[in-house]
């Protein structure tokens, strides 16, 4: 029997440890709800008006916030893309997966200088594991993915993991270009295009495009339940946007200001517009009531320079992409369900991207399968979104980010309640922080606090090895340490 036989098996059978929750019953198909999943490439935790962004004009996101839940404390389970997008797909956390690191970037460097030697960590995201798609589809929903997939090669594109259809996914992590005809060389001279968005024209850009086939599919299928996974390529670089927006940016900005890149903030504006669309579309379709919105981030904002220009600014968040510092990983997150959401709500409790595969089963009644669930790291997000002041059944978060990236050496991280630690694995060093207190993360307490500290570290260690985690090895052909200068002549 496999997983497909076990998910019709078990797509009808209620009890499955995420229906056990006191008052939920199972759903009948009738009453389902429609799910759109918008996801935002590289977008900071406060570049949206709604999250306090200085700079960017987001009405529709802020108007989709005011309809429903913003959470202010949502984590990407990675603090880089691919294992934030595996573990949306399936609930497990990057760490468990051994998809720690972007499919471009698994393979281990056969000559590096580094200290340490990060694991070779899984390219393709495995065809044994049970997708969220996969598990709707069974249940009879209509499952479409559009935009940017990079989960694996061609014999692991969204269609071998639950899609009925792909537009535009595929190994590669970014585009060549924004414009049409969205195809070019990259700087390491690789031919890239975007499939699926022949007939363009001149001046027609990626995240316009993106929400066109969305909303054409959107048409076809509002008469059945459907699952919409709209992944935008932006605000990922290259950083390009329309010029007309970008020179009305530009007039905007002022020195005092953290957010000063006119382009970057005219990608975010078109983002906002193509949300606004997908909304409106939802409305003149009459099913707005019983879908399902969420818009989430796969990472913290990119805080290096593209074309010598700092890209975004995470203020008051420390650090960026790839760092397991707050701006890594903190992300925005706004649910929207008029069913069941009040709306302007706002939930200030820890949740993570693994949560999603568990709170959309519970929201269409289904229990998927159980072999899978078992090793589901998230929960189910329904008492939060019923209540944002409900307590999970969880106080702990965990990252794992074994591998280099210019913010950050290899390291894990933990946090419980406000408490936050990272152990860095080149010194085995760790740094302590409480985010109630100190959301900058500029006071390390490890040295103050050391039984809180080595309680912490104990209880990552723990979980590292629950989830059979891989670690970097020492590298023998590490460029070795500068020489300690001893002051004489």
């Amino acid at each position: 029997m496999n997983r497909r036989d076990v998910l019709k098996m078990a797509g009808g059978i209620a009890g499955s440890a995420f229906l056990q929750r006191a008052g939920f019953a199972t759903q009948p198909a009738a009453v389902r709800p429609n799910f759109v999943f918008i996801l935002a490439d590289d977008l900071g935790w406060t570049d949206l008006g709604c999250f306090g962004s200085d700079l960017h004009k987001t009405p529709h996101l802020d108007r989709l916030a005011a309809q429903g839940m913003r959470f202010t404390s949502a984590y990407a389970a990675g603090p880089v893309c691919s294992p934030t997008r595996a573990s949306i797909m399936t609930g497990k956390s990057p760490a468990r997966l051994h998809i720690t690191i972007w499919y471009e970037g698994t393979k281990r460097p056969t000559s590096p200088r580094t200290k340490l030697l990060p694991p070779e960590a899984v390219a393709d995201m495995p065809l044994e594991e049970v997708t969220i798609a996969e598990v709707l589809k069974q249940a009879g929903y209509f499952t479409a993915h559009v935009g940017k997939w990079h989960l694996g090669s061609a014999a692991y594109y969204p269609e071998t993991q639950g899609f009925d259809v792909n537009i535009g996914g595929t190994f590669w992590g970014a585009p060549a270009t924004f414009f049409y005809p969205y195809s070019g060389l990259v700087s390491n001279k690789e031919f890239r295009y975007v499939p699926h968005l022949e007939w363009g024209k001149p001046g027609e850009y990626l995240t316009d495009r993106l929400t066109d086939e969305a909303l054409k599919i959107l048409d076809r299928v509002k008469d059945q339940p459907f699952f919409l996974h709209l992944c935008h390529h932006a605000v990922h670089t290259p950083i390009e946007a329309k010029a007309e927006a970008v020179e009305r940016y530009k007039a905007k900005i002022k020195s005092d200001m953290h957010h000063k890149n006119e382009t970057y903030a005219a990608m975010v504006e078109s983002l906002d517009e193509s949300v606004g669309r997908v909304m409106a579309k939802l409305d003149e379709l009459g099913v707005a009531d019983r879908t399902i919105v969420v818009f989430f981030s796969d990472n913290g904002g990119y805080i290096n320079e593209y074309q010598k220009r700092p890209v975004t600014d995470n203020t008051p968040l420390r650090s960026g992409k790839g760092s397991l510092y707050e701006g890594g990983i903190r992300v925005p997150m706004i649910v929207r369900w008029p069913a069941r959401i009040k709306p302007g709500g706002e939930c200030a409790q820890p949740v993570s991207s693994i949560d999603f595969y568990p709170t959309f089963l519970e929201a269409a009644g289904l229990t998927g399968d159980p072999q899978h669930n078992a090793g589901v790291d998230g929960v189910s997000l329904m008492p939060l979104l019923e209540n944002p002041n409900a307590v999970l059944p969880r106080d702990t978060l965990y990252w794992h980010y074994p591998h280099y990236y210019t913010t950050t050496t290899p390291a894990s991280a933990i946090r419980q309640g406000d408490w936050k630690l990272i152990q860095y694995y080149e010194d085995n060093r760790v740094e302590l922080y409480d985010l109630k207190n100190d959301l900058g993360e500029k006071n390390d307490l490890a040295a103050k606090m050391p039984e809180r500290a080595a309680d912490l570290r104990d209880r990552l260690r723990q979980w590292l090895q629950s989830v059979h985690a891989q670690f970097p090895e020492p590298n023998p052909n590490a460029a070795p340490a500068p020489k300690k200068k001893t002051g004489k002549k």
